[in-house]
């Protein structure tokens, strides 16, 4: 199977309460089980979050049907990814340079070893 890695980043307000309580939501098994199933649906094949500070970052593998307007739309559609983003959003803020409403923005690779 081929994949593709998408790398985006996002923000976290800056209070030590509301990253542990974001980290609680994220820790293995506590994801909402209708989240996780939306993922692997859209052809993630694995995905990784990471922290430093507020900053996060997270890890796509997708696999050859993954596109990122498909999930969208299927993300609008789904009331339980709804519920679960905008929850989400209590915890994240907008990184300083994207546009209204954009969360997770995409991180542009400068460097590969070869």
């Amino acid at each position: 199977m081929n994949t593709k890695r998408y790398c985006f980043s996002c923000d976290l307000k800056d209070d030590a309460k509301l990253i542990a309580a974001y980290k609680e939501y994220h820790k293995a098994g506590n994801a909402w089980p209708e989240i996780t199933k939306s993922i692997k649906d859209a052809g993630i094949v694995d995905m990784e979050i990471y922290l430093t500070g507020n900053r996060m970052f997270m890890i796509m593998e997708v696999d050859e049907m993954f596109s990122l307007h498909k999930k969208a739309e299927m993300d609008a559609e789904n009331p339980k990814v709804t519920e679960w983003e905008n929850l989400m959003w209590k915890y994240q803020q907008e990184l300083p340079w994207a546009r209204d409403g954009e969360k997770w923005i995409a991180l542009e690779r400068i460097f590969q070893l070869e």
